[in-house]
């Protein structure tokens, strides 16, 4: 089965999606998932992983109406607050739903930046494998250090770094985030999903050559059984289409084996999900 392992829906909203500025106008609508299910059959995928971008338990409601209607949709990762005082009570409540697979906070935009290592959000986390819930890590590099402490600390938690931890590849820097990645990819029980790098980078001009350092470096840490494709679809939308995204990794990995091949392009996200 082909995944793509990171995607999102949602009716716009420009109060609630401010983050979607007028940088972005061309994602300042809605998408759902007709309008991704072509994109998935044109490049050969078999379903998607769908992932919050509000947080709110709202959201968890929205994209398990979505998956409940459309089997494409093989998981969903939500939000939670980790932190909340019931978040047992909580998760037993998320338990009952198959195609919840996860939770993730936007990690990246909190101004403390090591918000992870909060004791109250570590006790949520440290609750997550009880449900058999994973946790997606949504971070910019310079969280890289934090993520390392925090993955140490519950090694029986599965847990996968969302879009490579946004390396700075406008800048053509990686020194930093190669070695901070590196180190946290030392820890088995964490993964990592091969996306959104374009928006990464110079969003009008980019070409192969740009992302290739920045997937060696990724390849390198992780090997092939703890990386999975991930379109950011439509955040990606900005600098690249869907296919775009798809042709630049399946380019990259043609020329490795083919079960290599199929681990990246699925069998890692439908162990990693429980799909």
């Amino acid at each position: 089965m082909k995944i793509d392992s990171h995607q999102h829906f949602w009716k716009f909203d420009p109060i609630r999606d401010s983050w979607i500025n007028d940088e972005m106008k061309t994602i300042q609508r809605d998408f759902l998932p007709p309008d991704l299910l072509p994109l998935l059959q044109e490049n050969g995928l078999d379903g998607c992983i769908a992932v919050q971008s509000d947080q709110s338990e709202v959201e968890n409601s929205f994209q398990l109406n979505n998956a409940e209607q459309y089997d494409f949709i093989k998981g969903v990762v939500g939000w939670v607050d980790l932190q909340a005082e019931d978040i047992q009570e909580r998760l037993e409540y998320y338990s009952q739903f198959p195609k919840l697979k996860g939770f993730r906070h936007v990690l990246q935009g909190e101004p403390q930046r090591d918000f992870m290592l909060r004791s109250a959000f570590k006790n949520g986390i440290g609750l997550l494998h009880k449900y058999n819930f994973t946790y997606d890590i949504l971070i910019f590099p310079d969280q890289l250090t934090y993520s390392k402490e925090l993955v140490a600390a519950f090694p029986d938690q599965p847990f996968v770094v969302d879009h490579i931890a946004k390396p700075y590849i406008r800048d053509n820097k990686i020194d930093e985030w190669k070695r901070d990645l590196k180190a946290l990819a030392q820890f088995e029980n964490v993964s990592c999903k091969i996306s959104g790098m374009v928006t990464e980078a110079d969003w009008k001009k980019h070409a192969p050559v740009d992302f290739k350092p920045y997937i060696d470096a990724v390849v390198e840490s992780f090997g092939t059984d703890r990386i999975m494709f991930g379109s950011d679809w439509p955040v990606c939308l900005v600098a690249e289409s869907y296919a775009g995204v798809f042709r630049l990794v399946e380019d990259y990995f043609s020329t490795f084996s083919q079960g290599e091949q199929d681990n990246f392009f699925g069998n890692n996200a439908v162990k990693f999900y429980k799909v």
